[in-house]
């Protein structure tokens, strides 16, 4: 089998979780790859053999220098493609955990006060804005933006300003001692700071479904503000969860699409009464209760081409065919690495007062992770900026006592 000479080649199985979490991993950074499928294509069982010495272990990473990783590690991938894990410093007036816009809009207003700031992203830079397809209700581009284009933009402009990035590094401590937090790095490495903010956003909830991480942006959605108008005139389109988020994203959709169905996994909506008697009455909508999502599939191109459900009662399974998909099980914010360092809210959001200051002194928060944010774009720039306003006073008050 023939491989892309000027391009990166994963091997592997859709059924493979190393598969799957490499494969995320580059997407995250926006690294252009080849996928092969061995299901798809068992042809190419015979190179990952002789490349493996006979094994079949996968994943099988092939790059256009011809040399290979087998089954690598995130470390790995991030050596060999020349990702920085280690700062310039041990010590900083600011670091920010979390290199999405709410991380990058406040390293921006910090270094243009001349604060030395170091943003630490466990991904890549951009956050989940990075990896939406395209934005069309962000201030200033009336003709919408790609998401990797605007991140790159609020990236460099960041680094211009003399902003140091880490990417592909985790942090696992974040404590507090005098004036000064120190934040721990999961390679290893320490850094101290005057100040400290978490930005590390959330995660939309996901199915979990064979073959949803793949069409991620190609049919299958978590925001219907940001891109149901992909679907004006769309004969079908899904609303996966049936509570509040999904119910009214659900109405909203019917703007566009000709036909919304809302799946929803109990035997009842879980949204309140109002939207549900909305929902119910309306012409356009339809409510599948008790329904588990099995599977997306796609089309020869590569866009979402049905959802393939299962009738929790009978078993039954049948293929909805819908142009898109819209996943609103919840969010869930990405808290776990505090583990009781801040006081977070029932739901792991991180508690804050109207500056942005947690319980613990010198620690802000802002963006998506904080409780009572919008999860919104627009709005996690500005909470970077206000938090960097706050930060600001905060490191005055440290220089003068």
């Amino acid at each position: 089998m023939e491989l892309a000479k000027d391009t990166i080649t994963v091997i592997g199985a859709s059924w493979c979780p190393d598969c799957r979490r490499a494969k995320e991993f580059l997407s995250e950074h926006r690294v252009a790859y080849d996928w092969v499928d061995l299901e798809q294509h068992p042809e190419a069982t015979e190179l990952v053999e002789r490349i493996n010495g006979g094994s079949r272990s996968i994943p099988t990473i092939v790059f256009p220098d011809g040399t290979h990783l087998i089954e690598p590690g995130n470390d790995e991938l991030a050596e060999k493609l020349g990702i920085n894990r280690s700062a310039k410093s041990l010590a900083y007036d600011v670091v920010i955990i979390g290199g999405g816009p709410t991380g990058l809009t406040a390293a921006i207003y910090a270094a243009r006060e001349n604060q030395s700031v170091l943003i630490i992203e466990k991904s890549a830079v951009g956050g989940q804005a990075g990896i939406t397809e395209r934005l069309d209700n962000y201030p200033g581009f009336p003709d919408g933006v790609a998401g990797h284009d605007l991140a790159d933009r609020m990236r460099r402009q960041a680094e211009r300003y003399g902003v140091e990035i880490l990417q592909a590094v985790g942090v696992s401590d974040v404590t507090a001692e005098g004036d000064w937090v120190t934040v721990t790095t999961t390679t290893g490495d320490a850094y101290q700071a005057r100040a400290v903010l978490v930005a590390t956003g959330s995660m939309y909830r996901r199915t979990g479904a064979e073959g949803e991480s793949d069409l991620i942006g190609a049919g299958v959605h978590f925001c219907a503000t940001c891109d149901g108008p992909f679907y004006r005139g769309a004969k079908e389109v899904l609303v996966i969860g049936g509570g509040n988020s999904g119910l009214e994203e659900g109405l909203f959709l019917t703007q566009f699409a000709d036909h919304v169905t809302v799946v929803e996994y109990s035997e009842k909506l879980a949204g309140s009464r109002l939207l549900q008697d909305k929902v119910l009455a309306h012409p356009k909508m339809t409510v599948v209760t008790n329904t588990k999502v099995v599977s997306f599939k796609s089309n020869s191109t590569g866009q979402l081409e049905s959802v393939e459900l299962e009738d929790r009662v009978t078993g039954e399974r049948r293929e909805h065919e819908a142009s898109g998909a819209f996943v609103f099980i919840g969010l869930d914010p990405n808290t776990k690495f505090l583990d009781g360092a801040l006081d977070l809210d029932e739901r792991g959001f991180i508690v804050s007062d109207e500056q942005f200051r947690t319980n613990v002194p010198g620690v802000f928060v802002a963006g998506d992770v904080r409780r009572g944010s919008t999860k919104q774009l627009a709005s996690a720039v500005g909470e970077g900026a206000a938090a960097s306003i706050q930060i600001r006073y905060h490191l005055d008050k440290v220089a003068s006592s």
